[in-house]
């Protein structure tokens, strides 16, 4: 049986080194003394001989080093990642919209906001559902909108009434609560409605600001609305931002909710492009007096201008905008779900403001008008 061989701690080796170096006994000596072989001890005192002045090299000095060939290692991983990310997306691109849509995978490691950036799709159109109603209630509120765009000024009992005549057996309760969910009231005047008040929320209310000014130029006054929008399977919420002047939209998005937020977003798309209004308008609605909204305008320093309660008018340039994208997408492709709407309004929106021609722009598209306003 062969004898076992022995192992050294590192302490152990660097004693017997470090006895070699100040000693005055000779390898031999040393060799009897510790029961070691002679060449083991001379390797060890010649380790320690080679090898002391790293022991005085800073921890910081050595880290570094290994951080740099880290950090290049590192650099070189993520240019080749970009190479390959900008490859996929060249790919994906040239496959159809829906198909890409098919590609979120919920139950994948990579959130769905990240998955859809990397598809160049839009993540509310991929995970929202339009909110459901009966197929009687989405019929009537069709009917409502659609009227609502002819005779604004109609309220419940008008409503009710037209329902009624057309041989639909409705009351009113139903009638305002659909209403209600549409988010669209009779215009009606009132007192004072241009004076600074609170609203029910507590919010303040900003005065109207626009009544008799002269709108001469782009990002003078841009302005807002939610509108509602009814499909065979529910419906959703259309947002926009509009430059009244040349009445090109600088952002809108889509939503199964009318809350702050929705709203918050589609004014940051707009503001995203580094420009801003003087004045921006909305109605009174609770999205548009939040905190949240208004410190959003006024840290930019943006004059707020709100309209009179149950004043559509105040707001015609979007009011117009909304009966234009009804009566010339909406209503003729009647969209099916979510994503069909989506991409349908992405492509009208397109088409709106760099091919329709606009007879109070004589003939010029709104793109064409904002661009230029800005020379």
């Amino acid at each position: 049986m062969g004898k076992k061989r022995r192992n050294f701690s590192a302490k152990f080796k660097s004693k017997i080194a470090l006895e070699a170096l100040q000693s005055n006994e000779t390898i031999s000596e040393l060799s009897t003394k510790h029961t070691l072989h002679g060449n083991q001890i001379s390797s060890w005192k010649r380790h320690l001989e080679t090898h002391a002045e790293e022991l005085f090299e800073t921890s910081r000095g050595r880290k570094s080093e290994e951080d740099e060939l880290l950090i290049e290692r590192l650099y070189n991983q993520i240019g080749r990642l970009q190479v390959e990310l900008d490859w996929l997306k060249k790919k994906a691109e040239s496959v159809n919209y829906q198909e890409r849509m098919s590609w979120v995978n919920p139950s994948a490691d990579l959130s769905i906001r990240r998955q859809c950036e990397l598809l160049n799709i839009s993540r509310s159109s991929w995970y929202y559902k339009p909110v459901g109603e009966s197929t009687d209630n989405l019929k009537y509120m069709r009917l409502i909108d659609e009227q609502y765009l002819k005779t604004p000024f109609y309220g419940v009992p008008r409503m009710t009434a037209m329902l009624k005549r057309n041989g639909y057996e409705v009351n009113h309760k139903r009638v305002e609560r659909l209403m209600g969910l549409m988010g669209i009231r009779g215009i009606s005047p009132h007192r004072n409605t241009s004076k600074s008040a609170l609203s029910k929320d507590g919010h303040k209310i900003y005065p109207y600001l626009l009544r008799g000014m002269s709108i001469d130029r782009p990002n003078q006054v841009w302005s807002t609305d939610i509108t509602y929008i009814g499909m065979s399977t529910g419906f959703l919420y259309l947002c926009a931002v509009i430059d009244w002047y040349s009445r090109y939209v600088l952002s809108w998005r889509l939503s199964n909710t009318m809350d702050t937020n929705f709203c918050l977003e589609t004014l940051n798309d707009a503001l995203s492009s580094g420009l801003k209004p003087e004045i921006f308008n909305t109605d009174q609605g609770s999205q548009f007096t939040s905190h949240l909204f208004t410190e959003t305008l006024l840290d930019k320093g943006i004059a707020i201008s709100m309209d009179g309660k149950g004043r559509a008018l105040d707001n015609i340039f979007i009011e117009r905008l909304w009966r234009t994208v009804k009566y010339e997408n909406i209503f003729l492709h009647d969209y099916e779900n979510g994503k069909d709407l989506w991409s349908g309004l992405k492509q009208y929106w397109d088409f709106y403001n760099t091919e329709r021609l606009h007879q109070s722009l004589s003939y010029a598209t709104p793109k064409e008008i904002y661009e230029k306003g800005l020379v």
